[in-house]
């Protein structure tokens, strides 16, 4: 007899009285007992006193508040915390799992230097000493420039140490980890001005429009995204998904709109075409508030009728034409974009032409709309001297060559790493941080990532964790974990309020742990001079509680700070562009007669099919990779042992000779894997659906070598207005193994 986890739950709460004397119920348990003897620690804590703690999550961009329970010294639970305005008592399953990553095998016990392709425990000392003079020289030799650092986030007192570390020294080689907020950003900047993220009051909007947003799925901030839903759902408020798979978000949803993958910008585009036809749209923000709107509306009725739009995306005109009065006749809506959970840039005109969209129904700055959160101000330290050497370094321009006059709007391309670091030979980079991010696992073509950054000299990871990228590295000097710490969450996941989460030492770090900003701290200490007068604090810590000022005490008491009073810039106060309005068109935008969606990767008579991502809320394939216990609760249609299963329409299937388990061979222009079919009528025919966040090949047996990774599958497609990665998929195709 086979009983799934679903199945198992049930029968636990259904059956357990009428099936005690049955054999069924011992011999799951003693599968248990010796599943959890595999383990090598067992957390069972020691009598003592019941204590709570209010903390921040840090796991996911989310910024969910929780409270933290402890036995003694031990934590023994995280959960929710009641009342924040973020998740509200509620925590995902990574968010529950904090007290594993804690506890578990997974960590790094104390700086590690390689020697020999073999890691060695050192000192801090000599660690930090062999660092600093490798600085140094680069620094005397005039290879400032050289120097590089990776990130999770450029917001907060972490980020803004590396950044400003870095220009003191002389490099502008900064870079963050892409998302969606690269081409969000860069779309509030052209349209309104400002250097914003973007964020959505969902909770008072009437008609959501998720262009691929897995607004479900662990896009945006998951927890108050799950919680505003329900709401929604309360109000009689409606959720409608566009996206070419039944994720969650779909099924879910009030309606799903399937959609041939890369189009939902033409679609977007499409609606706006109707709306403007019949004069649907916000005529005074329109006529008195905005710029370029003439050449805008010309545009879209010339090129984007409801018969081109449907050609192109697979959507029949009629449900175009119903999509865009029903979107135009609501009260409040609002149109949001980010495929997944949001961790690829993504088209700068696909994000436009959503903003738009927006635009037409006067959801900008509005209740129920798309909101402009200002970066933060709580860091608003001194400007650093530069001495002529860093002044020297600085000049050199970034390698990505972003914000350059070929990509003058990007402000980070890492993807474009590979194919500089090594492109005169010598590495452009001799050295690299990495701080609380793992590119080699999470960046598209994942291998030729890794083999970059084996090329470059002196990798430094601040990881906590035995990560992809920090096998690679020559140093890991790690950082204690958020449970472990003080640390400022600026929250830029799409919440409409600005916002900041407070992490704090829940426990006193359990290995040989140092702050990362304290490392900053002392590197700038040992290289002396300017880059030392950069950094006159003490440590990470103290130059945190300065740096929140008046915020500290309201961050000490309740774990959050959030601007109660902020709302968004009114439109008779206009906007910050050079005409002062909105702008719908400018030479910037005026794009919309040549849009047409990016095509994937690959020739179409080699590979037929094409590959796209699935992501949900049981699989993170960010830096923190999914603890063991939730890897334990994925679905069999996803991992089955170790062997990763790819969706694909019956009708797909049948052509290829498969059937539901078969094994068969995934191959792409980029790589090959073996993996079996699940078969799945939610997903269009034509394309494969692979999971992401599996195919480790570090951390602990128990989650390395199970499936595959996504990235190593796939490559970067450049978006020709900005240069940022707008990939959302890759030919492929699928053989019998």
């Amino acid at each position: 007899m086979k009983i799934d986890r679903r199945s198992f739950l049930s029968f636990v709460v259904g059956g357990a009285a009428g099936t005690a004397l049955s054999p069924l119920p011992w011999k799951l348990t003693d599968n248990i007992s010796i599943w959890t003897q595999m383990w090598p620690w067992t957390p069972v804590p020691e009598r003592g006193a019941v204590t709570t703690v209010a903390s921040t999550c840090t796991l996911c961009p989310g910024g969910c508040g929780i409270r933290v329970r402890k036995v003694g010294d031990r934590v023994v639970k995280i959960e929710g915390c009641e009342g924040h305005p973020i998740n509200d008592g509620k925590l995902c399953n990574l968010g529950l799992s904090g007290a594993q990553l804690l506890y578990g095998p997974r960590r790094v016990a104390g700086p590690m230097k390689k020697v020999d392709g073999r890691f060695r425990r050192v000192s801090w000392e000599d660690a930090l000493a062999e660092i600093s003079a490798k600085l140094g020289d680069l620094r005397e030799a005039g290879h400032a420039h050289r120097v590089a650092c990776i990130a999770d986030s450029d917001r907060g007192t972490l980020p803004e140490m590396l950044s400003r570390f870095l220009t003191v020294y002389g490099s502008p080689q900064f870079f963050r980890m892409p998302s969606m907020l690269d081409a969000y950003e860069i779309t509030l900047n052209l349209t309104q001005g400002v250097q914003a993220t973007p964020g959505f009051d969902i909770d008072n909007a009437d008609y959501v429009l998720s262009f691929g947003s897995g607004v479900l799925d662990g896009w945006g901030s998951p927890l108050h995204l799950f919680q505003a839903h329900s709401r929604m759902l309360d109000r009689g408020a409606r959720l409608v998904q566009i996206e070419p798979r039944l994720s969650s978000s779909a099924a879910k949803s009030q309606r799903w709109i399937a959609v041939n993958p890369g189009t939902e910008g033409v679609l977007a585009l499409g609606m706006a075409h109707l709306i403007l036809k019949g004069s649907l749209y916000h005529s005074d923000f329109a006529e008195r508030y905005a710029e370029g709107f003439a050449t805008f509306k010309r545009q879209v009725l010339d090129g984007f009728s409801p018969e081109i739009v449907s050609s192109v995306t697979g959507v029949e005109a009629a449900v175009i034409q119903q999509l865009a009065g029903e979107f135009a006749g609501a009260r409040r809506p609002l149109a949001i974009c980010g495929r997944g959970k949001g961790t690829v840039p993504g088209s700068l005109k696909e994000s436009l032409a959503v903003h738009a969209l927006n635009a037409l129904v006067g959801a900008i700055g509005r209740e129920g709309g798309v909101w402009a959160i200002p970066e933060p101000e709580y860091i608003d330290w001194p400007e650093p001297e530069m001495d002529a050497l860093a002044v020297a370094g600085m000049q050199q321009g970034r390698i990505d060559q972003a914000g350059s006059g070929k990509y003058p709007h990007a402000r980070y391309l890492l993807h474009r790493l590979p194919e500089v670091v090594v492109a005169g030979g010598d590495p452009s980079i001799q050295v690299l941080f990495v701080s609380e991010a793992n590119p080699c696992h999470s960046m598209p073509d994942s291998r030729a990532f890794s083999d970059a950054v084996k090329k470059i000299p002196m990798v430094v990871s601040f990881s906590s964790f035995w990560d992809e990228t920090a096998h690679l590295a020559d140093f890991v000097l790690p950082n204690p974990i958020y449970l472990e710490r003080f640390g400022d969450v600026a929250v830029t996941s799409g919440f409409h309020r600005p916002f900041i989460g407070l992490t704090r030492p829940v426990v006193k770090p359990l290995h040989d742990t140092l702050p990362t900003g304290d490392v900053v701290i002392r590197l700038a200490q040992a290289l002396g001079g300017s880059v030392a007068a950069a950094f006159p604090w003490k440590s990470h810590a103290a130059c945190l509680k300065e740096s929140l000022a008046d915020k500290w005490d309201a961050l000490v008491e309740q774990g959050y700070w959030m601007d109660e009073k902020f709302g968004p810039r009114q439109w008779t106060a206009g906007f910050e562009t050079a005409s002062g309005r909105f702008e719908f068109a400018n030479a910037a935008i005026d794009f919309l007669t040549s849009f047409s969606p990016l095509k994937a990767e690959g020739d179409e008579a080699a590979f037929p099919l094409v590959l796209i991502p699935v992501e949900g809320m049981r699989l993170w394939s960010g830096y923190i990779a999914s603890p063991q216990y939730v890897v334990k609760a994925v679905d069999d249609t996803v991992l089955k042992g170790n062997d990763l299963l790819v969706e694909v329409n019956p009708e797909t299937a049948r052509a290829a000779g498969l059937k539901e388990g078969s094994g068969a061979l995934l191959e792409t222009p980029r790589a090959r894997a073996r993996v079996r079919v699940h078969l799945y009528a939610g997903i269009m025919p034509g394309l494969v659906g692979m999971p992401k966040g599996l195919g480790h090949s570090a951390f602990e047996p128990n989650l390395a070598g199970k499936g595959v990774n996504y990235n190593e599958m796939v490559a970067a497609v450049e978006d020709p207005d900005t240069g940022l990665n707008a990939a959302w998929g890759i030919r492929a195709k699928l053989t019998k193994a």
